[in-house]
């Protein structure tokens, strides 16, 4: 399984804004959020979520549409389709 790459555009005392690009084939690695945390799609497309467990879903994104987490999210996020994924995560520090 390919990396995700990531790039980190904004860091400051209040806020981090990350850029994640997932090609087909990628994967985040399993990771906890330790920050609340908004992810913006830049693109649409079908995620498949891992959890600790080893349990798979599918999460939807749509482009533009938001939604917001809570810290302590446990998961590893991989792109199984044919289209590139891109998203903006901005976690909020405490």
């Amino acid at each position: 399984m390919l990396s995700a790459q990531s790039d980190v555009q904004v860091d400051t005392p209040e806020v981090r804004v990350t850029e994640w690009r997932l090609p087909p084939g990628s994967a985040t690695g399993h990771h906890t959020h330790g920050m609340d945390y908004v992810i913006v799609p830049v693109t649409s497309g079908e995620m498949t979520i891992v959890a600790p467990n080893g349990e798979r879903s599918k999460a939807q994104l749509a482009t533009g549409k938001s939604y917001f987490r809570k810290a302590g999210v446990e998961h590893d996020v991989l792109n199984e389709s044919s289209s590139e994924i891109v998203f903006l995560e901005v976690e909020l520090k405490p």
